[in-house]
């Protein structure tokens, strides 16, 4: 297995060796299906990254139509943009990476460190598509999970913090439902290294806290910002405020006593 292009199979093999990945999981994460999906995602190599404990943070802005429709592409640019500015001033900026995919599947830019991010303009981010949310979290969680072990097989320890976005319920998916990414989700949190939020920006008629609890994730970690400027920035800062604690905590995720963005 080189450093640069590591083996999905062995990777995930991994997983459920060490009890991560429950069957159902690894059904979901069908590497035949969307391996090169998540393979675009892993970026940097272990190997390039001297931290000796490591934070992934991983964002997946939602780039469907209905964010130009209700006027948020700016708000979500911004809000993205100030995650990498928050995280790039914290002392432990060395051992983090970020990882930007479109809720679409376009990777603005794999892992890297976060002064290699890219951050999100008008001509990279025109948010004009669908809404495969389930497809689009199996992919992302996959990319997480697959890092993450990375590091586990090489000795490092790891944290992860993943923020999903989107302004409307599933419209899109074709190989994925609710039920695959609840497991998946179900897996990353009973191993308490792993923080999985989501935003969810008003839309009028979505219940974001049923479409996540579906999918697994836990209350404490939605947030569910009006459809306003103000408000879309402000969650993102909470979340940008969580992965600084994240960042800042040793040990696993429920000792550093993070329990929802509440805490």
């Amino acid at each position: 297995m080189t450093s640069q292009t590591p083996d999905l199979n062995n990777l995930f093999n991994a997983a459920q060796a060490d009890g991560t990945l429950s069957n159902a999981s690894m059904q979901a994460l069908n590497v035949i299906d969307i391996g090169a999906e998540i393979q675009a995602g892993l970026g940097v190599s272990v190997d390039d990254v001297m931290a000796s404990e490591v934070v992934l943070v991983t964002i997946m802005p939602d780039d469907s139509g209905s964010i130009r429709f209700g006027g948020n592409a700016q708000a979500v640019r911004g809000g993205h943009n100030a995650v990498l500015d928050a995280l790039g001033g914290t002392p432990q900026s060395d051992s983090i990476l970020i990882h930007t995919r479109y809720l679409n599947g376009f990777v603005l830019y794999p892992y890297c460190p976060v002064d290699q991010a890219v951050r999100m303009n008008p001509q990279n981010f025109d948010p004009n598509q669908g809404t495969p949310l389930y497809d689009q979290t199996v992919v992302l969680l996959g990319t997480v999970l697959a890092k993450a072990q990375e590091f586990e097989d090489n000795g490092v320890p790891v944290r992860t913090i993943t923020l999903l976005i989107t302004d409307g319920g599933d419209a899109h998916s074709r190989r994925s439902g609710a039920k695959e990414v609840k497991a998946i989700v179900q897996d990353m949190l009973r191993v308490e290294n792993h923080i999985i939020a989501a935003m969810g920006i008003d839309d009028e008629y979505t219940d974001f806290r049923q479409v996540f609890k579906d999918m697994g994730i836990r209350d404490e970690w939605v947030l569910t910002p009006g459809n306003s400027d103000k408000e879309i920035r402000q969650a993102f800062q909470v979340f940008s405020q969580s992965a600084i604690r994240v960042s800042q905590g040793a040990g696993n995720l429920s000792q550093s006593g993070l329990g929802g963005f509440g805490s």
